[in-house]
């Protein structure tokens, strides 16, 4: 970088990504140091839907994320399909929510939040094979594709001017009274002016390496295992949660089947036991899926936090210091958000979401 950007950000994943976005609408200059590939890690892993599942069983802070992100999406998928003419294939499919003991709760929640539902029709459950209890279809529920979605914000930054560094892996920072100077990775070293950490699952990582003397968000990976099927265009037409399993339908037919919560610290193997309990989970639900092969098994990293609220706040003792990570299943379901009350608290602006929250000194 021949100059020093306004905003440094460490990690390139969507929560980095959109936070980019969002600092150069506003009108400053980014650079963004990813260790790998740009958005490689869970943001291209996951599956997509944007609402979490069973969101009233979640922390209310969840939900502020999620709904203000519901009313962002629209326009961020229309802008970034025209202008870097990449479908991030934003699609209000519609959500059919199988088995809902908790029905009330459900129904409270869909009504506070304004959120479209209704019972779900004998049409909806006919192609599955499940026992269904008070179903639910929420028919304006929206999936993304997440590889997609991630070109198309990588070359909507190109195109706005942004420096993006990859396979640039932080090795140090320097840090003058209190404040960031300068970090060093394998690209070279780089002056700061403020500096993002939205690194995901290494973000815990980050904070005991890079300041060991103050305390470290508690981040942790979070392995996801998921299959994708070679399926025919409508052979279904809308996402199906059944129990804590999940049946994803793309555009062009292909069928996700996710998926799998395992703490095994950063490996990301798959495993021929976890592969075999998704595709029996997938086959026994929609048994149509027996006519077609799976072409595509694999694993991501989510950042957990032990209730799923992410951090978004600055850092009390270093000035220039700031976090966004820790969004485990609903990074992209929370990014929009996300990234506006960043930028919101960098531009020291009203944020449009209370901030309380996402605190460091907060409970997550």
């Amino acid at each position: 970088m021949t100059t020093t950007p306004d905003i440094t950000i460490i990690g390139g994943g969507i929560i980095g990504l959109l936070t980019a976005r969002e600092l150069i609408k506003a009108g400053a200059t980014v650079a963004i140091l990813e260790k790998k590939s740009l958005g490689q890690e869970s943001s291209w892993a996951g599956g997509g839907i944007l609402l979490p599942l069973y969101p009233w069983r979640q922390p209310d802070a969840i939900s502020r994320l999620v709904l203000q992100s519901l009313k962002l999406y629209p326009a961020l998928a229309a802008q970034l399909t025209t202008e870097t003419l990449i479908d991030p294939e934003w699609d209000p499919c519609g959500l059919l929510i199988t088995k809902n003991p908790d029905h009330t709760a459900a129904v409270n929640w869909c009504v506070t939040n304004a959120i479209n539902y209704q019972p779900a029709t004998a049409e909806l459950l006919t192609p599955l094979n499940t026992l269904p209890e008070q179903a639910l279809w929420l028919p304006e529920i929206a999936q993304a594709r997440n590889p997609r979605l991630v070109k198309s914000l990588k070359q909507d930054l190109l195109n706005k001017g942004a420096t993006l560094l990859e396979q640039c892996e932080v090795t140090a920072i320097t840090l003058t009274k209190n404040r960031i100077s300068a970090i060093s990775c394998s690209s070279g070293s780089f002056a700061v002016n403020q500096l993002v950490i939205a690194a995901g699952a290494w973000t815990g990582q980050l904070f005991r390496q890079f300041f060991p003397g103050s305390d470290a968000p508690k981040i942790a990976p979070v392995k996801g295992q998921m299959l994708l099927f070679d399926a025919q265009p409508e052979t279904l037409r809308h996402m199906v949660l059944d129990d804590d399993q999940y049946l994803i339908p793309r555009r062009d037919g292909k069928i996700l089947a996710g998926s799998t919560v395992e703490r095994d610290d950063y490996n990301k193997t798959t495993t021929q036991d976890a592969k075999d309990r998704l595709h029996a989970f997938a086959v026994k639900l929609l048994p149509s899926l027996n006519d077609f092969p799976v072409i595509k098994h694999w694993a991501g990293l989510r950042p957990g936090t032990d209730h799923g609220i992410p951090y978004i706040d600055k850092h009390p003792e270093i000035g220039n210091l700031y976090i966004n990570a820790g969004h485990f299943r609903n990074g992209l379901a929370m990014g929009p958000a996300s990234a506006q009350l960043m930028v919101d608290l960098i531009l020291e602006r009203t944020p449009q979401v209370a901030a309380e929250p996402y605190n460091l000194t907060s409970e997550h």
